[in-house]
């Protein structure tokens, strides 16, 4: 199948988002209907005139809309229709906000995974959990921002928490939350009070876990968060203007379904 007619791109958006937004146009006008395969990565690198990298992003975003499904050693198809994915447009919030609200959708989840993780660990669930943050810790003493290793020390209390549901909730918004991690932690670096009180708060939500305390775990899990909206709301107006809009900008520029 050849895929040769696609709506028009969205200016200033990453490759990948364009990608994937003209492949979703694709499926929802029906021109790729349900049940066929996607042309290879290397077919629609070359026909968007893109690298791999930015197609296998694309495909893992229209994953993550429900649009596609990998079949392991066939590729990837086209899902039958089913219900709407949700569709979280922050084109109407300012970028300071829209951190804001994504934080708070992190409060709801957040607390109850750290819950259940507290109820449902493993002693090696437990280990992963305190090998990624000190792999945070590590990462911050050497002066990187820590997100990637941040990202990974939540998801592995989600991982403890043992339900998939969760799980793919968190893996369908994983983009807008690494966008406001971005934000909260290159705000929270620039000053050492933020920092010694991230570090902090983490390590009560770890021993909350390792105790087997779920009320005391969502507790600090719901803190950290509250305390997260607190910190960029006191962020220097400085950081803001330069750094801080330009990291939250994707938060109201990239949309699910395009």
């Amino acid at each position: 199948m050849t895929v040769s007619r696609f709506q028009s791109l969205v200016p200033g958006a990453r490759l990948s988002d364009r990608v994937a937004d003209a492949l979703a146009a694709e499926v929802r006008a029906g021109r790729i209907a349900a049940g066929d395969r996607l042309p290879t990565e290397v077919a629609l690198a070359e026909q968007f005139g893109v690298s791999r990298t930015v197609v296998r992003e694309a495909v893992s975003r229209l994953k993550s809309l429900g649009l596609v499904e990998s079949r392991q050693g066939s590729g990837v198809y086209v899902q039958a229709a089913g219900f709407s994915p949700l569709n979280f447009d922050a084109r109407h919030a300012s970028s300071r906000q829209a951190v804001v609200q994504m934080v708070e959708v992190r409060r709801a989840l957040e607390s109850e995974v750290a819950a259940l993780a507290a109820e449902r660990r493993t002693a090696v669930q437990l280990q992963e959990i305190r090998r990624s943050i000190a792999a945070l810790d590590e990462a911050v003493a050497a002066g990187r921002d820590g997100v990637a290793e941040d990202v990974r020390f939540h998801r592995a209390i989600a991982e403890a928490a043992v339900n998939p549901f969760l799980m793919d909730t968190l893996d369908y918004l994983g983009q807008f939350l690494h966008g406001a991690t971005q934000v909260t932690r290159a705000n929270e670096a620039r000053r050492v009070d933020f920092a010694r009180a991230v570090s902090e708060e983490h390590a009560h939500i770890v021993q909350a876990i390792a105790d087997r305390a779920p009320a005391q775990a969502r507790e600090a899990a719901a803190r950290h968060m509250c305390n997260a909206i607190r910190r960029i709301e006191q962020a220097d107006p400085a950081f803001w203007s330069q750094e801080g809009e330009a990291l939250a900008r994707s938060l109201t520029t990239r949309r699910p379904g395009g």
